[in-house]
């Protein structure tokens, strides 16, 4: 079987090559800044040059255009790496349609990816119909203002099936909202489709994963789902993710053979956040920690003091000291030369998780949170406040797993052209 993508360095700059049945080769080049080690692997240095540019890379104007809708879009870290997928196969990416209950978020959404439509109410309002039935009024409507698109990206709430949440864990009736990203595509008809939730999904009372799977053949998707584990394929953390995908003109979808020939060996910290050593900035909201209690900052210093990377129970509070406790990385700090822990939305605090820099006596930047996310620096994130700004990046998906599953996705409906391929081109080409 052909190799569909490779890398090479040029004099100074780094080239993806991606090869597409009938359609020739789609290259891809990035300049290289003179920090990166170009002894690594060239994907290593490519992903390096991506991560690190002030700018986006383009692709040209006549590009053919891929349409998506994203529900639960949060601030877009999959679409991120849905639309690098398409400039690597040299195609545009428009986003018909963005919705999400948290303002600050899909504020973030919209700075990056300009959506056609914007939605800020909960998306039952607009699909509203069970599994089967005819449109709704609501749903028509919907429909027409979307029009045809290729990809459907949905990050149904994942709180109600985390573990986390010791009240309505497995029960919660957020959990039915994942049935929507499954009646969205049913009357939308996309080829490709992309649902992320947390692991604890397939434990759910509703059956929602199981039923999504099941419904999805039903109509005509060729459906596959698994836990991915994120070191495994380029991301520098230790997060986990329930990935579904379908497609519609791909046959037999293998979720298991996708992951396995993207993975590679762990990233560490200092790969992917090494030269941001010397961007903090204390006037930056973006570049600096948050500021500490005086008793978390004694914590703290007591972790580089002792050369240690857990905090002695005697050193913790009474709720941790007095009795036996299940969270040893929390106040934890974390290893320079391992993947992260997983990012969350309490990084900035160390009672939250392990999330003490590994060099400096403090908790991580948001810039270096949102590297290890796999947000590149041309991401912008807008001048929230330091709350909301953490909330959202550890709220996040990492582009990196969007990236792995939509390429042969989308590698796949280019190459088959069949008449209920929905791909576009641009209105005025």
């Amino acid at each position: 079987m052909e190799e569909k993508i490779s890398y090479r360095v040029v004099d100074n700059d780094v080239v993806r090559r991606i090869n597409l049945k009938g359609r020739g080769i789609k290259t891809s080049k990035l300049p290289i800044p003179n920090w990166i080690d170009r002894n690594q692997p060239g994907i290593n240095i490519y992903d390096l040059a991506w991560l690190s540019s002030s700018e986006r890379p383009r692709v040209r104007s006549s590009a053919q255009e891929i349409r998506a809708v994203d529900l639960f879009c949060g601030c877009g870290g999959l679409t991120l790496g849905i639309r690098e997928a398409a400039r690597g196969l040299g195609c545009s990416f428009r986003s018909v349609f963005a919705s999400d209950i948290n303002k600050s978020a899909l504020g973030i959404y919209a700075k990056n990816f300009q959506p056609d439509i914007i939605d800020n109410n909960p998306i039952e309002n607009s699909i509203n119909g069970e599994l089967g039935a005819e449109l709704t009024v609501e749903e028509t409507v919907f429909c027409n203002k979307v029009g045809n698109i290729d990809i459907l990206v949905a990050g149904p709430p994942c709180q109600g099936h985390s573990n986390l949440n010791n009240y309505t864990r497995r029960d919660d009736p957020r959990n039915l909202l994942y049935l929507r990203a499954v009646r969205c595509a049913e009357i939308l008809k996309p080829n490709t489709l992309i649902i992320e939730n947390v692991p604890g999904v397939v434990h759910d009372k509703h059956g929602v994963l199981q039923r999504a799977d099941e419904y999805l053949k039903t109509i005509g998707y060729s459906v596959s789902y698994g836990v991915v584990k994120m070191w495994t394929i380029g991301v520098a953390q230790t997060r986990q993710r329930m990935l579904l995908i379908a497609s519609r003109v791909m046959q037999n979808v293998s979720l298991e053979n996708i992951v396995k020939k993207a993975s590679l060996p762990p990233r560490s910290m200092q790969w992917v956040i090494g030269d941001l050593q010397y961007q903090y900035d204390a006037d930056s909201i973006f570049n600096s920690a948050a500021i500490h209690s005086p008793i978390n900052q004694a914590r703290i210093h007591y972790l580089f003091e002792h050369n240690l990377y857990e905090l002695p129970n005697s050193e913790r509070p009474d709720c941790h000291r007095l009795k036996p406790h299940t969270y040893p990385a929390v106040y934890g700090r974390m290893h320079w030369d391992r993947p992260s822990p997983t990012i969350t939305g309490g990084f900035a605090c160390c009672g939250r998780g392990r999330f003490v820099h590994p060099l400096y006596e403090r908790t991580l930047t948001p810039h270096e949170a949102a590297r290890i996310q796999y947000f590149p620096d041309f991401f912008d994130f807008g001048n929230l406040g330091r709350t909301e700004l953490v909330r959202a990046i550890g709220n996040a998906v990492p582009a990196r797993a969007g990236y792995v599953v939509a390429l042969p996705l989308l590698i796949a409906a280019l190459e088959n052209e069949q008449p209920n391929n929905n791909l576009v081109m641009p209105a005025n080409q």
